[in-house]
């Protein structure tokens, strides 16, 4: 726990998150020192606390950034291929990103715990 730094990613409650803010207490009489770690949640925007021993393990998520391009638009989701596997799927629209997508631009997203989300709209 104690490699934590705002930045990197942790799994808090199920949910893989963006470390934020990391404050540490000494160590007491009887015990090792205590983290607190606050992380932004990557999908949902929710923001989780950590609490633990500086020596307690925490998982990390396994994050791909990976790069598509836009079959279709239909609403507030987009059909992306892949731009090395060629595999086709749905992805939602992130509210900052209405607008902005449309059928054969490039796109960047994430993939995490099996979940994909929409990060960046290339123009062209």
């Amino acid at each position: 726990m104690k490699e934590l730094k705002p930045g990197k990613y942790v799994m808090i409650d199920g949910e893989p998150c963006k470390v934020v803010e990391v404050s540490t207490s000494a160590p007491g009489k009887h015990g090792s020192a205590k983290m607190r770690v606050v992380g932004i949640g990557i999908f949902d925007n929710q923001k989780r606390s950590l609490f633990g021993s500086t020596g307690d393990d925490v998982e990390a998520p396994i994050i791909e950034r990976k790069r598509g391009q836009v079959i279709s638009v239909s609403g507030d989701s987009a059909q992306i291929m892949d731009a090395t596997t060629y595999e086709t799927f749905d992805i939602a629209i992130p509210e900052d990103l209405k607008g902005q997508v449309d059928a054969g631009l490039e796109v960047e997203y994430i993939e995490a715990v099996g979940r994909k989300l929409l990060t960046r709209v290339h123009k062209q």
